[in-house]
């Protein structure tokens, strides 16, 4: 008996074509009730829509944006030394741009977020100078992931020194020495804007995520001592707001201090925010930690793997993968939250917001100008958590979180 051969194209199913038209009848219009309420929502839609064009592009006042584009952007940061906050900037995103080129991954995908991030900042209503440095750090980044891609060897060692030494040039660059006249001294209450609220929240992710690791760990451990404080600590942390630790910080850390003794306002803010955001980063990682079966320790002690090991090789990255979705969360949330410090005496982006519509120039203005600031600083908060999201999700699909 012979065997017929059926070819791989015979096996395909058969393909449909589905025009606009009848799309559009089998969802939106396949019954006399779902055609109603597709006409009712339409309409309000289309009302709606024309109503906030009509608002944006006619009746809105944009002009306070406008004259106080570069306090939003710095605050009150001297104007003649403007370039070290843009030679930061720059600085930063060329080393990611190299990363991704270099390693790829998931710091790629950081680097495309980025550059993201730097076209859709420079679709705001910055003037053409701003928009044409926003578009330039975009190609800077750019021209980084070119080269770190072409030539790993030459540039691979260099950027790690590079990343290493950052932080310290950063904040030397925009605060400043007190002798040397080129860089001369900046206070940091003439730092504002949305210069202080990346700085509050990138301090505080990158501080406050050791010491949540920290005490997660802590809080699993079987020293009773060790597992007592971390408990305490987080429970305490955990059970009051945010605004609370900043005004304990602001008002209640000097009557602890020798009067001699004084610290910054915004070291003080700092680490009200580090230790916060610490708590509650601590019980996410503790959530990642629990969900690592018990086979895994198992399995890494039978290698022979010490107990250091086994949390740092085996543990701790599967229980990270876990829960980054929750983590990204929270670092969105502490983004946010660096609003709250316009209330201890601090200008960011919202402090910032807030004396503009206070301007005496403004105020006689028909209906204010609160809306259309509030709703400028809400698109830049939106752009930001929006990338900080986008990013998640495209490491959580390299990484495979959630589907092996």
């Amino acid at each position: 008996m012979s065997t017929t051969e059926v070819s791989p194209t015979a096996l395909k199913p058969p393909q449909s074509s589905v025009n606009v038209v009848t799309l559009l009848r089998q969802n939106l219009f396949n019954g006399w009730i779902n055609s109603l309420i597709t006409v009712v929502l339409g309409w309000l839609v289309i009302t709606v829509l024309y109503q906030v064009v009509n608002w944006v592009f006619t009746d809105a006042t944009w002009a306070p944006i406008v004259t106080n584009l570069r306090l939003f952007w710095v605050g009150r940061y001297p104007e003649t030394v403007l370039w070290r906050v843009q030679a930061c900037l720059a600085l930063v995103l060329l080393l990611f741009g190299l990363s991704g080129g270099l390693w790829g991954g998931v710091v790629r995908a950081v680097a495309s977020g980025l550059a993201a991030l730097m076209v859709l900042l420079a679709l705001l209503p910055f003037g053409g100078g701003m928009r044409l440095y926003l578009a330039g750090t975009a190609l800077l980044l750019g021209a980084g992931f070119v080269g770190g891609l072409r030539f790993p060897r030459l540039l691979r060692w260099p950027t790690i020194m590079l990343w290493l030494l950052s932080p310290l040039i950063v904040i030397l660059l925009i605060r400043g020495f007190v002798t040397w006249s080129v860089i001369p001294f900046v206070d940091t209450g003439l730092w504002g804007g949305l210069l202080l609220t990346i700085f509050l929240a990138v301090v505080g992710i990158v501080a406050s995520f050791p010491l949540g690791v920290l005490l997660a760990l802590g809080r699993r451990s079987k020293l009773p001592v060790v597992k007592g404080f971390c408990v305490a600590y987080i429970e305490l942390i955990r059970g009051v707001p945010l605004i609370t630790v900043l005004f304990m910080a602001m008002l209640m850390l000097p009557l602890f201090l020798p009067p001699h003794v004084r610290v910054d306002n915004l070291v003080r803010v700092l680490v009200a925010i580090t230790l916060f955001s610490a708590a509650y980063l601590a019980e996410n990682v503790r959530g990642g930690l629990q969900s690592v079966p018990n086979g895994q320790v198992e399995a890494a002690r039978a290698l022979g793997l010490n107990v250091f090991q086994s949390t740092v090789l085996i543990v701790l990255p599967q229980a990270l993968r876990a829960v980054i979705p929750a983590i990204v969360g929270q670092f969105i949330s502490l983004f946010k939250d660096t609003s709250l410090v316009s209330l201890v005496g601090l200008t960011e982006l919202f402090g910032i917001a807030r004396g503009v519509i206070e301007q005496p120039e403004w105020i006689t203005v028909t209906g204010g100008v609160q809306r259309e600031v509030l709703i400028f600083v809400g698109l830049i908060y939106w752009i930001f958590c929006f990338s900080m999201a986008q990013i998640s999700r495209r490491i959580e699909t390299r990484l495979g979180v959630g589907t092996r």
